[in-house]
């Protein structure tokens, strides 16, 4: 991980070498995060404000340096250049970084500081990872703009440059300005401070995801009224950012913001900078549903990017690393969520009690909290949510909590309501989902829950050979789910024959009973059409009754313990008239091909993931059903979805309690 530091004297005299001692002890202390490169970037004033040396490293009145190694080897190259160290300087921004690489090999030209341009106008040092960098990149080059570095980081001063020059009324516009703009075009989780020689005595802090500390030290009280949880004034301490912060120094004047809670001049041709965007983020898709469908084998790999050790066979949580030893001493595990969270915690539950040996109840959040569901102290609450801000998860979170048990979220959305309001928790790190409907969500959650389950079954001897076995399989697992998308022609042909349906009816049993509940849900979502999933134990407790030649069905038959029993039901079905649509393991085709015309074969697979091939196919269903029965697979969450904002006063009186880690400003 990187580590980031910012240092800002104002009206406090300081030497260059004191003040580039601060900047680097700072870097010391964060070297232990892991650094194979090192930078810094700081202000070369006189006492007039001109630039004390006139070089090419220096033609925006402040000098950058970076280093790949250690910091040591950036002190050395330091102690080289032609400055006097002795030189005052009554007012001073200087930043540094530590980093170790996510993108790009280490090298000089990927060390951070990134700049905007050989004239400084934004300089940048980040901690995080810009999920959408690519497209940023193509949006920025389809402007003009070209890119020395391998980095993610550099999207950003280069984006900051772009909203900058489009700016008419330049003398109106402060960096914090433009910081909030570039902040809402990012996605992924991140904390950056911004320097500029633009704007020489502003420097702006902000988080996303990644955690940031503001330091004050001030010899006179620092008036923070406007601060509603800092309603206090103080002359040295620290300031914990919260997710969607900002901090800006202007002339030695601290703000604190969030983002988009002030209103604030949109900038000419900023909101066809957000619509580009947008449609270089589609790509060559379509509709945003139809990507997010085939993002899913890159889900399972985010998802499982630095939490699994294939050659290990382990499995860590960084955010449960705390409370793991809470959880397995539990009395039972309680699970909430809706629509296709609720799909994903059921996808998980046989796993989870399998694995734990502790009793797992899974509950729609608004049916537990209107028959006042039992909760005990030594329970822990699971709740999941795509957004963290559902409304109906949330109550049920608010009532869990007069409890007293142990909360724990599992959310997609950093710095959400249910992230900051739980215990503990885990990031799904499925990217922003656009489409209307839940996708590659539902596959990341099932996922994360799984992790779960893994790590709860670490040190127990008897589940090692079913852990390893998990493990291995979830491995070969986006491979196998990108070979599953390529029965999207034969699912192009079922939809042709579901199209002019009234309704279908969907069944599977174990491990793929949620799948067909999230498929139903699916083509209800946007084909309105209706669909009803069931157990296929339950098929002859009434809906037997409904099969007859020309009704649509979909059945899931997967060879696992539930096969003789699903083999059952298909001769059943077919007994009465019935040609379903059969998802089942390849090797099986020899025996269902006689039951069904259409079979959809699915690669190999331990049992318990087998969900995660399996809904792919439902996935296709639905999208083609919608698009040929002419309905709009919007690209914008249309449906009215039950969730809400806190106002800003209830925000500041939230604080989050996911991450202890800070790192200093």
């Amino acid at each position: 991980m990187c580590g980031i530091f910012a240092y800002v004297n104002h009206q406090t005299p300081k030497t260059l070498d004191e003040i580039l001692k601060t900047l680097l002890s700072g870097l010391s202390r964060l070297e232990l995060r892991g650094c194979d490169s090192a930078g810094v970037a700081f202000d070369l004033y006189d006492d007039d404000g001109d630039c004390a040396i006139a070089t090419a490293k220096c033609p925006g009145k402040m000098l950058i340096l970076k280093s790949s190694g250690k910091v040591e080897e950036l002190k050395s190259q330091l102690q080289n250049i032609d400055v006097d160290f002795e030189d005052e300087y009554s007012q001073h921004i200087g930043i540094a970084h530590t980093r170790w690489a996510t993108h790009g090999p280490v090298s000089t030209v990927n060390s951070h500081p990134h700049t905007s341009g050989s004239k400084n106008e934004f300089v940048v040092i980040h901690n995080g990872v810009i999920s959408n960098c690519d497209t940023l990149r193509k949006y920025l080059v389809s402007k003009g703009y070209s890119f020395e570095s391998d980095t993610d980081t550099e999207c950003i001063p280069l984006l900051l440059h772009y909203i900058w020059k489009q700016t008419e009324e330049k003398e109106e516009v402060t960096l914090v300005n433009l910081v909030e703009k570039v902040m809402r075009q990012l996605e992924g989780t991140f904390a950056i401070v911004v320097k500029s020689a633009v704007f020489p005595t502003q420097l702006v802090a902000a988080r996303r995801g990644s955690p940031l500390l503001l330091g004050v030290k001030s010899s006179s009280s620092a008036t923070l009224d406007h601060i509603p949880v800092y309603n206090q004034q103080m002359k040295s301490g620290i300031i914990f950012l919260e997710d969607g912060d900002l901090a800006s120094i202007v002339d030695g004047s601290l703000m604190l913001q969030r983002v988009g809670e002030d209103e604030r001049r949109e900038f000419a041709d900023f909101s066809e900078v957000e619509v580009e965007i947008q449609q270089l983020m589609k790509g060559d898709y379509p509709t945003f549903m139809i990507k997010e469908i085939k993002e899913q084998p890159e889900t399972i790999v985010n998802v499982s990017r630095g939490r699994v050790n294939y050659e290990e066979s382990s499995v860590v949580l960084g955010g449960l690393s705390k409370h793991i030893g809470e959880i397995k001493r539990s009395r039972r595990i309680v699970i909430l969520g809706c629509g296709t969270s609720y799909h994903a915690a059921i996808a998980a539950r046989q796993l989870i009690e399998e694995m734990s040996d502790l009793p797992v109840t899974v509950d729609v959040a608004s049916d537990f909290v209107d028959r006042s569901g039992a909760i005990y102290r030594d329970d822990v609450v699971i709740f999941v949510s795509q957004s963290g801000e559902t409304a109906d998860t949330l109550s049920a979170l608010n009532y869990a909590k007069k409890r007293g048990c142990l909360l724990v979220g599992i959310t997609n959305t950093v710095g959400s309501t249910i992230s900051r309001e739980t215990d503990c928790g885990i990031h799904c790190n499925a990217g922003q989902e656009i489409g209307v409907a839940s996708t590659k969500t539902f596959s990341a959650q099932f996922t994360v829950l799984v992790l779960f389950a893994l790590l709860l079954s670490e040190g127990r001897f008897s589940k090692r050979k079913r852990y390893t076995e998990i493990l291995q399989s979830l491995k070969k697992l986006p491979a196998q789910i990108s070979e599953t998308l390529e029965l999207e022609d034969q699912c192009k042909k079922i939809a042709e024959l579901w199209k002019d349906k009234t309704s279908v009816l969907m069944m599977a049993r174990g491990y793929n009973f949620a799948n067909v509940l999230e498929g139903a849900l699916k083509l209800k979502e946007v084909a309105n059409l209706f669909a009803e999933g069931i157990l296929t134990g339950e098929l002859k407790h009434g809906p037997l009754a409904l099969v007859e030649h020309g009704l649509p069905m979909l059945m899931i038959v997967c060879d696992d313990n539930t096969f003789d029993k699903c083999m059952n039901a298909v001769q059943q079905v077919t007994a009465r008239g019935g040609n379903p649509v059969i998802i089942c393991d390849r090797h099986l085709k020899p025996k269902l091909e006689k039951f069904s015309q259409h079979l959809l074969l699915l690669p190999e697979t331990t049992d318990c993931l087998k969900g995660l091939l399996s809904v792919v196919p439902l996935q296709l269903l639905a999208y083609h059903v919608a698009t040929l029965r002419g309905h709009n697979v919007r690209d914008t969450r249309l449906i009215p979805l039950n969730c809400f904002r806190l106002t800003s006063q209830e925000h500041w009186r939230s604080r989050s309690r996911w991450s202890k880690k800070c790192r200093l400003l």
